[in-house]
Formats: structure tokens, C-alpha cells, sequence
């Protein structure tokens, strides 16, 4: 019976021996075989999967033939490795384990093995069970993941459970998570440059010419403005990232002060234009500076959301509106005169051309820096490599 049973394992199938007894003691009939076939959408999420930077390993109890045959039609490849290569510790093991498509024949200590040693190969490891032999592999897991129908002791020991069949809705999961963190990202981006902007010019203004450029009523105009349209990025559209996020601090940190100290330059040369080549009164350069301050900073949201050039990704509508509703309202504000001095139809056309030619220029200094940094990153890791 080995060699049928070995066949129908070859071929996916699992062996079931019938008996019959007649009296005379127990006498084979025959080998049943049972097919559990993987999910319609099983090899589709899976390939979703490794789009996203992932690396998906099947764990499984039954035999290696069985699981080398269902590993093949899932497209996960048929290195599969026995219960028994894990039961050999070492150095070694972090790089079998790495290096396997999937596990046969494994209890539940075996799978708890398997995900310790792939974090101590420096991997977040998500892992997905639903019964109660799963319940260590999953507490010990980064993310444990209880699919539908999970026992509650599955349920109990993971982070996540979940209420949808099948595994696509934690690709599905794993995009709008992308989504989410790449807007905290800009927004960090964009208040941090914000913040150097506004602070900075306030107070190297106060330093060089010895009065404010803009008055405490303006800068509460500023806030109130900036966030009413600020709130729309939530709703943003933005481009997820193909591999694992992290936060990259350093990186934020260096992009927003970039474009936060062009933004310093670029308030600091139109003060000068106002004073100097206009002649205007310090109440009008207040009101000018108001307008272009606001103006640029929202102008700069377009310019953090993006990696690339500015119009790489196609901003929400809701954004386009926020944002150009705030700024005709600021316009009519700074022309009005209401809590400033009036501003001249002129010189708001200043203040708008003024921000809307240093948005290009502050992108390409975007751009300019996230090359940088990318070429730093690869020589960083060409010389890890050798």
C-alpha cells in the first residue's frame, strides 16, 4: 500500500485505507483518496502577495508529497522541507527556514520553531492558523492572524481575527495599511516644513529688520485656514508602496527641512522685493507676506504627497477643492482688508506668481534630494554587501 499511498500524495491527494473485519480479523479493501483543494483565490492572493514584498510559506501537517504537489498549484514553488530539518538547531536554521517555500508534517512546536527563527533573521513575521494547535505560533508571531472560523483559542491568542473567508482580505488589508502610512508620511512631511518656514522666517525677520513681518492675528488666520484644508489629505490619493514601510525618520527629517528652508529663502526674497523694489509700508509687506505665506504653504501639500514630480500622482478632488477654496477665501481676506491692511489687486497677483514659481522650484529641490538619498541608500548597501 506504501507506493499507492505515496502516488496519490504525489498528486495532491490524502489516503484513507479501508478495512472491513469478517471475523476472522481486519482485511484491506482499498485506498480511499480525499482531495482538499486550495481556494479559487488562493494562487491570485498569493501572487498579490509577493507584489507587495512578501514572502508566503505554507505550514502544513501533511505529508511532504501532498504539500509539494498543493504548493505547486498556489505558485509558491516545491522547496519543501520536513518536520525533521527543523528539528536540527544551529546557525543553520534561520537560513533553511528562509530559504523553504513551505513546512510538511509539523506539529505545533514546529511552527512556533519556524517563526522564532525567521525573526531572528531580522523578519516581521505574520503568521495565520485557526486552530488551537496554532496558538503559540501565533502569539509568537509580530501580527498573528486568526482566519474565519478560527477556535477561540486561535482567537484568543492572535492580534487580528478575521470575519471574511479566505486569505485576500489581508492583501486588501495590507494596501489601504500602505495607503494610510504614506499619508502620515507626507503629512509629517509637510508640517515639519511648515513649521521650519514659519518659524524660521518669523524670527530671522524680527532679527535682521527688528519688526514682525506678519501680526499674531494673521498667524491664527494661517492655522485656521491650514487646517480646514490640511484635514482633506486624509481622503488623499496617493501611490502605496511594493515593499514593507518603516519609518524612515531621518529621511523625513532631511526632505522636510529642504523644502522648509527654500521656503525660508523664498518669504525672505519677497520681503526684500516688497520693502525694496516696491516700496511698500510695513502694514502692506505685513498683508503681502500673509498672502504668500499662505498660498505657499498650501501649494506645498502638493509637493510632499509626491515622491516624484508633483503631478506623478493625481491628487483627490477633495484635496484640489479644499485647497483652492481656502486660498480664494485667504485672497479675499488680504484684498479686503478684514483684521490687515488692504492689499492692492496687484500685489496679490505678486504674492500668487511669487508662491506658484517657487512651488516648481521647491519641487525639483524635492526631487533633487530624494535622488540623493536614494543614491546614498544603495552605496550604503552595495558596501553592507561586501
Amino acid at each position: 500500500m506504501g507506493p499507492t499511498v505515496a502516488e496519490l500524495a504525489a498528486r495532491g491527494f490524502r489516503s484513507l485505507a479501508v478495512a472491513r473485519n469478517d471475523g476472522e480479523g481486519w482485511r484491506l479493501l482499498g485506498v480511499l483518496p480525499l482531495h482538499d483543494p486550495p481556494r479559487e483565490d488562493s494562487a491570485a492572493t498569493i501572487a498579490e502577495a509577493g507584489e507587495l514584498g512578501l514572502a508566503v510559506k505554507m505550514v502544513t501537517g501533511d505529508r511532504v508529497e501532498i504539500a509539494r504537489e498543493v504548493a505547486g498549484e498556489v505558485g509558491l514553488g516545491t522547496q519543501i522541507l520536513d518536520a525533521d530539518a527543523l528539528e536540527q538547531p544551529g546557525a543553520g536554521l534561520a537560513a533553511r527556514v528562509e530559504a523553504a517555500d513551505g513546512f510538511a508534517q509539523v506539529v505545533p512546536e514546529h511552527k512556533y520553531r519556524i517563526v522564532e527563527a525567521l525573526q531572528a533573521a531580522g523578519h516581521i513575521v505574520a503568521m495565520t492558523g485557526d486552530g488551537v494547535n496554532d496558538a503559540p505560533a501565533l502569539r509568537r508571531a509580530d501580527a498573528g492572524v486568526a482566519v474565519a472560523g478560527a477556535t477561540d483559542a486561535a482567537r484568543a491568542a492572535a492580534d487580528i481575527v478575521l470575519l471574511a473567508p479566505g486569505l485576500s482580505v489581508i492583501v486588501h488589508a495590507l494596501r489601504v495599511s500602505r495607503e494610510i502610512f504614506r499619508r502620515m508620511t507626507n503629512y509629517a512631511i509637510y508640517r515639519i516644513t511648515e513649521t521650519i518656514r514659519v518659524v524660521v522666517f518669523v524670527t530671522l525677520a524680527i532679527v535682521a529688520f527688528g519688526y514682525f513681518p506678519v501680526t499674531a492675528k494673521m498667524i491664527v488666520l494661517l492655522a485656521l485656514l491650514n487646517d480646514a484644508a490640511i484635514l482633506s489629505i486624509a481622503f488623499d490619493n496617493v501611490k502605496a508602496s511594493p515593499l514593507p514601510e518603516r519609518w524612515q525618520m531621518r529621511e523625513v527629517l532631511t526632505i522636510a527641512s529642504v523644502l522648509g528652508l527654500v521656503g525660508v529663502v523664498e518669504s525672505f526674497s519677497l520681503l526684500l522685493v516688497g520693502q525694496h523694489v516696491f516700496g511698500l509700508d510695513q502694514a502692506t509687506v505685513r498683508t503681502l507676506m500673509y498672502l504668500k505665506l499662505s498660498v505657499a504653504g498650501h501649494l506645498t501639500v502638493f509637493v510632499a504627497r509626491t515622491r516624484g514630480p508633483f503631478w506623478s500622482v493625481r491628487p483627490a478632488t477633495i484635496l484640489l477643492v479644499a485647497v483652492v477654496g481656502t486660498q480664494i477665501l485667504a485672497t479675499a481676506i488680504a484684498v479686503g482688508g478684514f483684521l490687515m491692511t488692504a492689499l492692492p489687486w496687484q500685489y496679490a497677483a505678486l504674492a500668487w506668481g511669487w508662491a506658484l514659481a517657487w512651488f516648481v522650484a521647491l519641487d525639483a529641490a524635492k526631487h533633487a534630494t530624494y535622488r540623493i538619498l536614494a543614491g546614498r541608500r544603495c552605496a550604503r548597501l552595495a558596501a553592507a554587501s561586501t
